[in-house]
């Protein structure tokens, strides 16, 4: 799911994110995948994460479902065994204005470092092999519940840390950060699943 290129923590992908797009006005879907790697699969999750739960980006309507849709085509590929990812030229069109995306990711730094200072290579069965199968499911599911989530306030945040986590735990290969993904993920579920409308 890694490749020899990737960043290796959340501030080097905030970093490489930043600098990729600056001088934009527009930042659309396709220059954000060009900036982690086309073959970034754990990155893709985790840039996901980070934007659906920054300020003034996660909170755009339809952002959250675009952004779950872009994780369930990753990770379909991911799991159909390809090696780079493609999305359709209709989804990599898609855009947000580059200052919002700024200033999310100037929001997401300090965090971004608090982070960083925890994660290491531990419980690595979680993100390799087939371990990382079964977070692939798991984060597919989430981002199918996305769409849902933009009418329950607060849920799609939820979804947003759930893919940060597990998106970071492939990133640093931290199967114990992945362990805390499959938590906030079960308790995204329920939080969902109390406020739908019977």
């Amino acid at each position: 799911m890694n490749q020899p290129d990737d960043p290796v923590s959340l501030t080097e992908l905030l970093d490489r994110l930043r600098s990729g797009t600056d001088g934009q006005a527009q930042v659309s879907v396709g220059d954000v995948l060009n900036t982690v790697g086309e073959r970034s699969f754990g990155p893709v999750v985790l840039i996901a994460g980070v934007i659906t739960v920054a300020p003034l980006i996660g909170d755009i309507p339809g952002v959250p479902t675009l952004l779950g849709l872009m994780v369930l085509l990753t990770l379909g590929q991911l799991v159909c065994q390809r090696h780079s990812i493609w999305i359709p030229s209709k989804l990599a069109r898609r855009n947000i204005e580059r200052e919002k995306l700024a200033k999310g990711l100037d929001w997401m730094a300090k965090p971004a470092r608090f982070l960083d200072r925890w994660t290491r290579q531990r419980l690595l069965w979680l993100v390799r092999g087939p371990g990382q199968y079964v977070i692939a499911t798991l984060c597919m599911a989430v981002a199918a519940a996305m769409p849902l989530m933009e009418v329950i306030p607060f849920s799609a945040n939820g979804a947003g840390i759930a893919l940060m986590a597990f998106g970071l735990a492939i990133v640093a290969r931290d199967g114990l950060l992945a362990l805390v993904a499959i938590l906030a993920t079960v308790g995204t579920t329920w939080f969902v699943l109390d406020n739908l409308p019977w």
